[in-house]
């Protein structure tokens, strides 16, 4: 496979997951009746699902590549990994919204084992179970659709992402 391929499917999959993240939340919100809105885009995505998406089929390819384990040692290892990982990423991601924007988008100082905002325990089970549930179920199901986006509509997709995040931050710092 050559670069354009791994370029276009990174995309594919940051694009699809970050649109996918959004819908999740925003059903999440409806049924908890929540008020909570999802990412801080204008459009449907909320890039930090896209982000951690990616991370996880990075870290899992190379680990499942090179550990040599059983696949249940290497799961547990890939659950742990993965839970350190995308936490780490939740807590860059508060704290990057909060400098830039100056607001407060998610916090679980009211739940049990928190850090601050940004970081809880059951927030980082949730994380780690749920790259899990990525690896052995979600992503072979869309893995099809993520190969067959034509770079165009690919292309044309980021470049709205990009216009937005452009959008939001002149709006948003505009304030």
């Amino acid at each position: 496979m050559d670069g354009d391929f791994f370029m276009y499917y990174y995309l594919n999959t940051f694009l699809i997951y970050s649109i996918l993240g959004y819908l999740l939340e925003t059903v999440v919100a409806f049924v908890t009746r929540s008020h909570f809105e999802s990412g801080i885009l204008f459009g449907p995505w909320t890039p930090i699902y896209g982000v951690g998406t990616v991370i996880i089929i990075l870290l899992s390819n190379y680990l499942f590549m090179n550990l040599h384990l059983p696949r249940f040692y290497e799961t547990v290892i890939i659950f742990f990994l993965l839970t350190i990982f995308l936490t780490a990423i939740e807590w860059l991601g508060g704290i990057t919204i909060e400098a830039l924007f100056h607001q407060v988008f998610w916090d679980y100082s009211d739940q049990a084992w928190s850090i601050g905002h940004y970081i809880s325990l059951s927030m980082s089970l949730v994380w780690g179970l749920g790259s899990i549930l990525f690896i052995y179920v979600i992503k072979p199901l869309l893995e099809p659709l993520v190969v067959r986006i034509p770079p165009v509509l690919t292309l044309l997709f980021f470049v709205l992402f990009l216009c937005d995040i452009g959008f939001t931050t002149y709006q948003k710092i505009a304030k």
